[in-house]
């Protein structure tokens, strides 16, 4: 099957994600046949660098052969069960390493990231509600807040926490409202501020609003270290160490989302550890299944959980998932978990990552800022005039056999963590000539 023909009908049959379908007149759908490694083979054989691991959910590389093998091996014993009054192996097994990871427990699985984050907006309101029904003079703690630019996913409770314009404004008369901190991206600190001294001063705003407004506040959800969808926005660990001291203070529950972030991406298997904190939840995402099946969950604490255990079924949480617990993704999460194990995949990136940085510093003498790296995350800003340049340059990078995604004028690499120097060179050559040509 040609690409052409796959073209004409994905077109007539599928409505693609995050996108504008009218666009692809004019950028046709690239049809992928096959996965190796960080390349990805078209139906034409043209190969691509994977520079952004498919959003960010490929660990190691497509065709794994031990994620692959883990989950023929469970294929051939178990597909599904339902995980309402029955369990199984992996579930148990994954919930706990998970716990083991995080110091949290309890895992309640779903599919993706923007159910993740439904889940513990759900459980922290829940919580509030159980732990003070029935008590006059105690607090409504109904509302959340969330720090400016942030993305937490795109199901309704998720956008209410959500501050990116383009995915919230249209659907704004049908989300909950939620008020957003200042961020300590610090591309937005004064030219002689520090990073450590920006996060601090957001912080200080941070407690300023949380101190007026506790009684009412159910959680404050963040993403740890890099805010993604805002342009790899980072910011200095301390803001965290700040953040949860509020929190704990002011009674009001830390949700952690490390969809984008967990499992390595920041140089530490969860970016949390960077800030010593332990969060009240913690969601959990893309690279757990090393990207070959949707998953996702959701651990708390033991102090939470055990205020919905209960003899009254409607103290429990019952939000329910027809494919929780799927045994096949647990089975591919563990695999994934397994490779972390037994590869020393951790301190491997922490090299990868000292020699990217250093290739990339051939980008500087293109027209770009704020250059900078966390973990096996890497980005920088372009100066242009070109109100197309994100196309443009995607479509530039693609006609050079690479992947890139850029966010607005935000380039970035995010990739597999089994990327070798060669595709490294390869990687930032590219990148080199599709920003020259576009910018």
């Amino acid at each position: 099957m040609t690409n052409r023909s796959l073209l004409t009908r994905s077109l007539q049959s599928v409505w693609h994600p995050c996108t504008q379908m009218k666009q692809h007149e004019i950028f046709p759908l690239i049809p992928i046949k096959k996965g190796e490694g960080v390349w990805l083979y078209d139906a034409d054989g043209k190969q691509y660098l994977d520079a952004v691991s498919s959003w960010w959910v490929n660990l190691f590389g497509h065709n794994n052969p031990r994620i692959k093998a883990a989950i023929k091996q469970q294929l051939d014993t178990l597909e599904h069960v339902m995980l309402a009054g029955f369990t199984h192996e992996p579930v148990i097994e994954l919930s706990e390493k998970l716990a083991k990871l995080t110091g949290l427990g309890h895992a309640f699985y779903a599919s993706d990231g923007a159910s993740a984050t439904e889940i513990a907006l759900k459980m922290s309101f829940h919580y509030w509600r159980n732990l003070h029904s029935g008590t006059p003079g105690k607090p409504n703690k109904t509302k959340f807040i969330s720090l400016q630019n942030s993305y937490h996913g795109e199901t309704l409770g998720a956008l209410g926490v959500t501050d990116v314009a383009i995915f919230k404004d249209t659907y704004a008369p049908l989300l909950m409202q939620s008020a957003q901190m200042p961020s300590p991206d610090f591309r937005l600190a004064e030219a002689d501020e520090s990073a450590e001294d920006f996060a601090l001063r957001c912080a200080a705003q941070l407690e300023l609003y949380v101190a007026q407004h506790h009684a009412e506040l159910a959680a404050f959800i963040i993403e740890p270290l890099v805010q993604c969808a805002a342009g790899m926005g980072l910011y200095h660990p301390v803001y965290l160490a700040k953040a949860r001291e509020i929190c704990t203070k002011y009674a009001v529950h830390l949700i952690a989302d490390e969809i984008a972030v967990g499992f390595g991406r920041t140089g530490t298997m969860f970016a949390c550890e960077q800030g010593n904190i332990q969060p009240d939840f913690i969601c959990l995402s893309k690279g757990i299944t090393g990207g070959y099946l949707p998953l996702s969950a959701v651990l708390t604490t033991d102090d939470i959980y055990q205020v919905f255990y209960d003899d009254s079924t409607l103290r429990g949480f019952l939000h329910s998932h027809s494919y929780t617990g799927n045994p096949l993704a647990c089975s591919a999460a563990l695999a994934t978990l397994a490779i972390f194990e037994s590869d020393n995949v951790l301190q491997k990136n922490l090299e990868k990552s000292a020699d990217i940085i250093d290739k990339m510093q051939a980008l500087t003498n293109l027209p770009i800022k704020h250059l900078r790296c966390q973990g096996m995350i890497f980005a920088f800003d372009v100066t242009t005039k070109n109100a197309q340049f994100s196309k443009q340059c995607y479509q530039a990078a693609m006609q050079q056999g690479l992947l890139l995604r850029p966010i607005g004028n935000t380039v970035y690499f995010m990739p597999p963590y089994t990327i070798t120097e060669p595709e490294i060179d390869f990687m930032v050559k590219m990148t080199f000539d599709a920003i020259k040509a576009t910018a």
